[in-house]
């Protein structure tokens, strides 16, 4: 950034030394930010924008949620090993601080918090009703508690930003902040975004906004993940008040003709069939990488093999559990052939251009809510009636029968596990897993998990060896490690220990 910035001085220096009116003008494709953020439509499409940027964010959030668990696994391309330093070392747990899916993501998070923040200092002195200015500041603090939620989980103490700097020279100076400061962080927003947002919007165009109902909810996770139990509860139970309940078919979460349906609570929005940019292609990213057009209609996609879900999961539904087919396939057949390689189908629905789907991404669902209701009662008090009534809800649904837990253990065990087959290929698992286990216990389940892959992997390799580090799990991997350029920009920023 230093350097960035003496560049442009220096180039400023030239510039000024030179008196054609042209290199005065401004720009009048763009927008500048001063002549910006002025009214009611602006500030709307300002806090789209971040919304655009969450999308974005969402597009490779499978690498963290799902790919580095016991879910889902790698269809391995043995003759293009191209992806190892990056996204397949999230499969393998080979990840270092020089990914560069790490810093993507790092500062695809930041710059998404900049334009957050920008939006709400910018809009105080916006010409616009008083409700609609409420609604946004909502929403972007929605926002803004929502990628904290993934980052101090992501990486444990982060950097805390809420304002914008004028000059860049301060940011040399900021430091990660403690957890538990990020937590309160997270919570401070949350409770004025539930204060702020409507439990539904009038318009047909805010369908997909953030709600009080997301706000109310994420707070209640939030507190879960902090073992806040009494406080879930309290938080959680309102969520029930509001409207929403289970979609008699399960199918229906994710039919792109029912989107933003009575069982969503948030989604991330996405629009296919067409060229403006707003598309998801998360059927071809998940299709097995030889599997042509048999599994996404268009012979001529790119398949990406990535998410594929493994021995394990598939083995862990009961039998007649009415998700299994909804969210993934066992094999597919091209021409005559059957290739046994699993692959989602929760995200596979017809469109009419290749690479261009019309899927949303659910983020929190009623069901989920449901969950960690039940999840709650027992870590607070042990199970009874009310926690059983929530699981077995989900259960009834998937046309499994009612369970009748007395073990606080035991009902810890099976929330997990409905947990894990109801919200399965949604990205909450990686999450899961570390909310109920210490780094220790996380390590050992994920390396017995390796072990098993090792022996016998879900997809054939092509006779391509395991490394040596391939699913070796530490406790230190508990979290991601911070991009090296990151420490290398500003040294007081620490690495995470073992990396």
């Amino acid at each position: 950034m230093k350097k960035a910035t003496i560049l442009g001085i220096a180039l400023a220096m030239c510039l000024s030394s030179c008196s054609e009116d042209f290199l005065n003008q401004t720009d009048p494709t763009k927008v500048e930010v001063d002549l910006f953020y002025k009214n009611e439509e602006q500030v709307k499409q300002a806090v789209s924008g971040v919304y655009s940027q969450i999308q974005a964010l969402t597009n490779t959030a499978y690498l963290f949620g799902e790919f580095q668990t016991d879910n889902t696994t790698i269809d391995l391309n043995p003759s293009d090993r191209g992806g190892a330093g990056g996204w397949e070392a999230f499969e393998f747990a080979t990840v270092n601080s020089g990914n560069g899916e790490i810093a993507n993501l790092w500062n695809g998070y930041y710059a998404a918090m900049y334009n957050c923040n920008l939006t709400l200092e910018k809009m105080v002195n916006a010409t616009m009703s008083e409700n609609s200015r409420k609604e946004a500041e909502g929403q972007l603090k929605f926002l803004r508690a929502y990628m904290y939620f993934n980052l101090v989980q992501y990486f444990g103490d982060v950097i805390i930003v809420t304002s914008t700097l004028e000059i860049p020279d301060p940011a040399f100076e900021l430091v990660r902040s403690p957890q538990a400061d990020v937590w309160a962080q997270i919570e401070k927003d949350l409770k004025e975004a539930a204060a702020a947002l409507p439990a539904k919007y009038a318009a047909a165009g805010d369908l997909g906004r953030a709600t009080k109902g997301a706000a109310l909810s994420l707070l209640g996770k939030s507190y879960l993940t902090q073992k806040k139990y009494a406080d879930a509860i309290t938080t959680l139970k309102e969520v029930t008040t509001l409207g929403y309940a289970l979609n008699a078919n399960y199918a229906d979460n994710y039919n792109i003709s029912k989107k933003n349906g009575i069982e969503s609570i948030f989604e991330i929005q996405y629009q296919g069939d067409n060229d403006l940019g707003e598309w998801s292609n998360f059927e071809y990213v998940f299709a097995p990488r030889v599997s042509k057009g048999a599994v996404t209609g268009f012979a001529a996609g790119s398949n990406g093999g990535r998410n594929i879900p493994t021995n394990d999961i598939m083995a862990a539904y009961e039998k007649g559990d009415l998700r299994k087919d909804i969210s993934l396939r066992p094999n597919f057949k091209l021409d005559t052939t059957t290739y046994q390689v699993p692959y989602i189908v929760k995200y596979n629905y017809p469109h009419t251009i290749v690479n261009r789907t019309n899927s949303n991404w659910p983020v929190i669902r009623y069901a989920d809510v449901l969950l960690m209701l039940a999840e709650s009662i027992n870590e607070q008090s042990g199970p009874n009636a009310e926690a059983l009534g929530y699981l077995n809800q989900i259960r009834k649904r998937a046309g499994l029968a009612d369970l009748a837990i007395a073990d606080k253990t035991a009902f810890r065990t099976a929330v997990l596990k409905e947990r894990r087959l109801e919200l399965a290929f949604e990205n909450h698992r990686w999450f899961d897993l570390k909310r109920t286990k210490t780094p220790a216990e996380w390590a050992a389940f994920m390396n017995a998990h390796g072990a098993q892959e090792r022996a016998k992997p879900t997809v054939a390799r092509g006779n391509v060896p395991f490394n040596s580090t391939d699913y070796v799990y530490t406790e230190n991997e508990y979290f991601l490690p911070l991009p090296a350029p990151q420490i290398l920009i500003n040294p007081k920023l620490t690495q995470n220990p073992g990396y």
